[in-house]
């Protein structure tokens, strides 16, 4: 019988103190049976992504003790970052590595919403493959005005939370909501820009990104934004399908730069993104100018799948030399890690 494996990278609300995050990488790590393949830590974003993989019942059980230990180790009530958030726990997908079928792991993470729910008393959402709902396939309308809008949200059953419905309390006042999921491999990339305006940095992401930007009337700025017959806004899409993408400064490398997720990367390789960001600033004066590397390049840290690599090996010219691959956790050929300051994830 083959292996089964799968991968966890949530995403916790503390980026700048490394007591806290060394105790809940800690937590995860104690409950046994899993492999902690990164740990990314983000100063202006004051969020850290932790990825790692095991069997799916081990790698639940991780899960389920990270989530404990941030909501005991933080308080929402005194977060600021630059990154959306809503939730001590922010975000926890489960992703199919080999032997599980993403069906398979939309059950898993629907279990462990309610257990998270009924267990830690912490409100969560459902989204991509686990959401119960056609519009929670989409993290951001589960997360629509982030943790300052629980309140409301909290009081009404059409934005209420899929386990753990309660009023806003002190509780949740402290740990916030968290939404898991389930999906395939999803690409997460930063493109620095040779600027420092977030505005700029925005302008590019709505040029580039799926859903696009508002069409407005007149001024493209200032202009009222138009909207359909149900009263909805007309929106331009972006040059770039299965993107999600924003703009924002980065103090630590006191930059601006294009945060985007690519959802599939058969419809946008890596190459792709990184060339169609570069026409767009250029078209605006603020060219990619990359993190040290000749490919421009922001950081990219996590698990891909070997297409991901192969089609931008291709494109970038030959083999990455900095890449290793995680073993003991079955088909290696599909699972490997970069270290930050690569040229390109691989």
């Amino acid at each position: 019988m083959s292996q089964r494996i799968i991968e966890c990278v949530p995403n916790f609300s503390e980026g700048r103190d490394k007591a806290v995050i060394r105790q809940i990488t800690a937590a995860i790590e104690a409950s046994g049976g899993v492999k902690l393949l990164d740990v990314d830590p983000g100063e202006a974003t004051n969020r850290t992504v932790v990825t790692f993989v095991g069997e799916p019942e081990a790698v639940v059980e991780a899960a389920f003790a990270g989530v404990k230990r941030a909501a005991e180790l933080i308080d929402m009530r005194r977060h600021k970052g630059a990154h959306p958030r809503m939730g001590a726990t922010d975000v926890l997908p489960l992703i199919p590595i080999a032997g599980v079928t993403l069906a398979e792991c939309a059950e898993l993470a629907r279990a462990l919403a309610r257990r998270i729910a009924d267990e830690l008393r912490i409100p969560t959402y459902c989204y991509e493959a686990a959401a119960f709902a056609p519009e929670r396939k989409n993290l951001a309308v589960c997360r629509a005005g982030e943790y300052e809008a629980l309140p409301e949200k909290l009081a009404h059953t059409a934005s209420a939370p899929d386990f753990g419905v309660r009023p806003f309390d002190e509780g949740v006042a402290r740990t916030g909501a968290t939404t898991v999921g389930a999906r395939d491999f999803l690409i997460a990339v930063n493109f620095n820009l040779n600027t420092t305006s977030t505005r700029r940095a925005n302008a590019i992401a709505f040029d580039v990104r799926e859903k696009g930007r508002p069409v407005r009337e007149g001024n493209p700025i200032t202009g009222r934004v138009v909207k359909d017959a149900a009263g909805n806004p007309v929106m331009q899409p972006g040059t770039l399908p299965a993107t999600k993408a924003i703009g924002w400064f980065i103090e630590e490398y006191g930059i601006a730069q294009v945060s985007m997720n690519i959802t599939d990367i058969s419809r946008t390789p890596l190459h792709a993104a990184f060339d169609e960001v570069c026409r767009k600033a250029d078209a605006r004066g603020d060219r990619n100018r990359g993190a040290g590397s000749e490919t421009g390049f922001g950081r990219s840290r996590q698990i891909l799948p070997p297409q991901a690599a192969s089609l931008d090996g291709r494109r970038r010219g030959g083999d990455r030399p900095h890449c290793r691959q995680v073993d003991g956790i079955g088909r290696p050929e599909a699972v490997r890690s970069c270290r930050e300051g690569d040229r390109v994830p691989a």
